[in-house]
């Protein structure tokens, strides 16, 4: 059992409990039924039901008698629990689709022992427990698809639902917000004042989303308030493996890993850090300039900034287990994360910006850290032919988006695939400014001279050939050619 609640926590919640009228949809007691089908119906029942009547999570408590809510013990011991030979934690959680942080917490009330299971709403879909959705009618429990009406309700209810909205923490005291949250840095990354009391900063960040006032007066903090200004996500045991990884390996493979750094502040708390880690971690060049030899960045500062705050604020934050990855090679950095592009990838230097966090791009925007304009893709296009780098590449990678810049080559060691993604995008970028590509703004990306314009010209073509590029008109003459995107 992991992470269990203090005790006073965990006897309040009880109390919560008991006090409801009757069994509800998504709260069941039980005093030693413990057979491990049942739990792991129970659990994608109440997991569906929380999320349809707007709960953050289900519970099931042994140990407690139905109807009076007496406290009667428990003999259950999840630890100690088998399904055959295999342990019944790992069994259940191998049965949930999607998968669930559910958990046990054990404790003794008034000389009884009792069991808590937690366990999370679903998210952007219903929870199924080996391959079957279930829901709670009263206290009946039934197959999602024999109840029409519900399945509908709950499939509205998950779509509505945005993740910031999201509870990554409940029933945390004034003192313990102040704790968990890095407020210094809201209040500086906005330009705001800060508050002489704490009833001033608490007002403000509820203001923002950051936290929810509850009934009982204590406060719930959003997953936007948690992933933005944590001052440790480990705190947040839902957003905990959301956390950036920056990893240095030591060739262009993954074998020999020389410096792991995991990023736990919040994204906007620890922005500044990240960027500046990353950029001990990058290598630089030496230029002459006036005759005297100058470090300069390998990759744009810049461009490395916009894929970083890109990749944050666009991700899904509905997989468990994973989150942004910053992995630098020693000829090009890879920047991961969930989710797959809203877009495709051949149209991001163009398209009108779209998020999966609307909520989280918005405040970001108000940071600074992010534009929300659509003009991110654009610089790095941009700033890469600058410094005369190789193309950046943007991938669809099974679930997740992939953006990689390249280290400098020249150009005799570009292949095929540097060369024709450098053009397209170079022709993009030419489009979007209103100016269409021709074979000497291609020259100048690559550094060529005008007596080499026939290798651009074999460029140009096998581009065409790819179907990436087209002519401005089908019967220009070859002196005078200009070229466009595909789509434009």
């Amino acid at each position: 059992m992991s992470n269990e609640r203090q005790q006073d926590e965990l006897e309040g919640l009880v109390r919560e409990l008991r006090a409801l009228s009757s069994e509800t949809e998504w709260a069941e007691f039980k005093e030693n039924n413990v057979d491990p089908q049942m739990i792991g119906e129970c659990i994608s029942a109440i997991s569906n039901m929380a999320a349809l009547r707007g709960k953050v999570c289900g519970y099931v408590l042994w140990g407690v008698a139905d109807g009076a809510h007496s406290l009667t013990g428990t003999s259950f011991t999840p630890n100690r629990s088998k399904k055959g030979n295999e342990d019944l934690q790992l069994w259940l959680s191998r049965g949930l689709t999607p998968r669930l942080h559910f958990k046990f917490h054990e404790t003794t009330i008034e000389g009884k022992r009792l069991v808590l299971l937690e366990i999370p709403r679903a998210n952007t879909s219903p929870t199924q427990f080996l391959g079957v959705e279930y829901a709670r009618v009263g206290s009946c429990l039934q197959k999602l698809k024999d109840i029409p009406d519900i399945e509908r309700d709950l499939w509205r209810a998950l779509d509505s639902t945005p993740f910031e909205r999201g509870q990554a923490k409940q029933r945390v005291d004034e003192d313990s917000v102040l704790e968990f949250l890095d407020y210094p840095a809201y209040f500086s990354l906005l330009s705001l004042p800060l508050p002489d009391n704490k009833t001033g900063i608490l007002r403000s960040l509820a203001t923002d989303g950051v936290l929810v006032r509850e009934p009982s007066g204590k406060y719930a903090i959003t997953n936007l308030g948690a992933i933005l200004f944590a001052k440790n996500l480990v705190h947040f045991e839902t957003l905990a493996r959301k956390a950036v990884r920056v990893v240095l390996y030591k060739g262009t493979d993954r074998l020999e890993t020389l410096r792991e750094h995991p990023c736990q502040k919040g994204y906007a708390a620890g922005f500044a850090g990240l960027i500046e880690t990353l950029g001990n971690m990058l290598p630089e060049n030496e230029v002459l300039v006036k005759a005297l030899r100058k470090s300069v960045p390998m990759y744009p500062p810049v461009a490395v900034r916009e894929l970083i705050a890109n990749a944050l604020i666009h991700q899904d934050f509905s997989p468990h287990g994973c989150g942004p990855m910053i992995e630098v090679f020693s000829d090009r950095i890879e920047i991961t994360n969930p989710g797959e592009p809203l877009v495709e990838t051949t149209r991001f230097l163009d398209s009108p910006p779209r998020s999966r966090n609307e909520i989280l791009a918005a405040l970001m925007r108000r940071i600074g850290i992010c534009e929300e304009r659509g003009s991110g893709v654009d610089k790095i296009v941009f700033l890469t032919e600058y410094y005369q780098l190789p193309a950046p590449s943007f991938e669809r990678v099974s679930g997740f988006t992939r953006s990689i810049l390249f280290a400098h080559k020249l150009f005799k060691e570009m292949d095929s695939h540097d060369r024709t993604r450098a053009c397209y995008l170079h022709a993009c970028l030419r489009y979007v400014s209103h100016n269409p590509m021709t074979n000497s703004s291609l020259r100048e990306r690559f550094g060529i001279e005008a007596k080499n314009s026939a290798t651009v010209s074999r460029i140009i073509r096998e581009t065409v050939e790819a179907g990436l590029l087209r002519p401005h008109n089908a019967d220009q003459s070859r002196k005078y050619a200009r070229y466009l995107p595909f789509w434009a």
